[in-house]
């Protein structure tokens, strides 16, 4: 498999001189960052639409949560709380992508008018999701994952993270090839937070290239997720509250797109879109890959 020159290009979506970024619209109730402010189909749309008016080049649609602990909400639940806001979108000609683990759910949002799927479970969690992606001919976000965040199997216990992850995703990535997806239209996400400690998050974070090296595209989602209010917090501290966290993840977003990831995910765009872009300037001046 061949490397992808600079951060790579995603068939099937736009092209950006720069790293992309991924606005967050939860329509849940118990998102653990943002729960509830976005619950109804009417502010979850508008919520969008400033999303990309603040910067975010692509909203991705979620109605579950996926913190540790949380309950699964059935399928017909899922389909009420994400359908219409993709719908809603896509009529305001926003580019969306739906996250979600079941591929009923992503067979209706790309017929609302997304146009990525985001799995945080890379096709694991529904043996369906590839081959509904790869009917759809979407794109498709693989990301790393060892099962549910109540499932023992999924604790994070690593010899060599690093090394590790890229395997695993590996391997998920030539399921999805095998299953139908074609290669240009696969992105990676080495899933920080899921089934990691703090400092496996960071290991992956300070190694991204290694990451690129599967030849895809990298999404990273560290949007105020518990690793970085560890690190602010320091030994000895109280990690503060996820939405005190924006400034933490703007600079976790200027990192990764200094080192080539294709998009961030995040919740608050601004400081993020402002990162990004000077992240291509001083790349830019010191004549490396956009």
């Amino acid at each position: 498999m061949s490397t992808l020159r600079g951060r790579g290009s995603v068939q099937g979506l736009p092209e950006w001189d720069r790293c992309a970024v991924m606005g967050v619209v939860n329509v849940t109730p118990d998102s653990f960052s943002d729960g509830g402010r976005w619950f109804d189909t009417t502010a979850a749309v508008k919520h969008g639409i400033d999303l990309v008016a603040q910067g975010a080049d692509l909203v991705d649609v979620g109605g579950e949560s996926t913190r540790p602990g949380a309950p699964r909400v059935d399928e017909d639940e899922e389909l009420k709380r994400v359908v219409p806001v993709v719908r809603g979108l896509a009529a305001e000609g926003v580019t969306v992508s739906v996250d979600t683990m079941r591929a009923t759910v992503a067979e209706q949002a790309l017929a609302a008018g997304a146009v990525l799927v985001n799995d945080v479970s890379g096709g694991l969690a529904d043996p369906r999701m590839v081959p509904a992606v790869a009917a759809a001919h979407a794109p498709f976000v693989v990301m790393h994952w060892r099962g549910f965040l109540t499932d023992i199997h999924a604790e994070p216990h690593y010899d060599d993270v690093l090394s590790e992850v890229v395997d695993e995703l590996h391997a998920r990535v030539e399921a999805a090839i095998e299953g139908g997806i074609a290669p240009e239209r696969i992105v990676v996400d080495p899933g920080l937070g899921f089934s990691k400690e703090a400092e496996h998050d960071l290991t992956l974070l300070a190694h991204l290239e290694r990451l690129r090296d599967l030849g895809h595209p990298v999404l990273v989602a560290a949007s105020r997720k518990r690793f970085l209010g560890r690190v602010l917090a320091g030994p000895e501290g109280a990690p503060p509250p996820a939405r005190e966290r924006d400034a933490a993840t703007a600079a976790v977003s200027a990192i990764a797109a200094h080192q080539g990831a294709w998009a961030v995910r995040v919740h608050e765009v601004r400081a993020t879109a402002d990162a990004v872009r000077v992240a291509r300037a001083v790349t830019g001046a010191a004549g490396g890959p956009r």
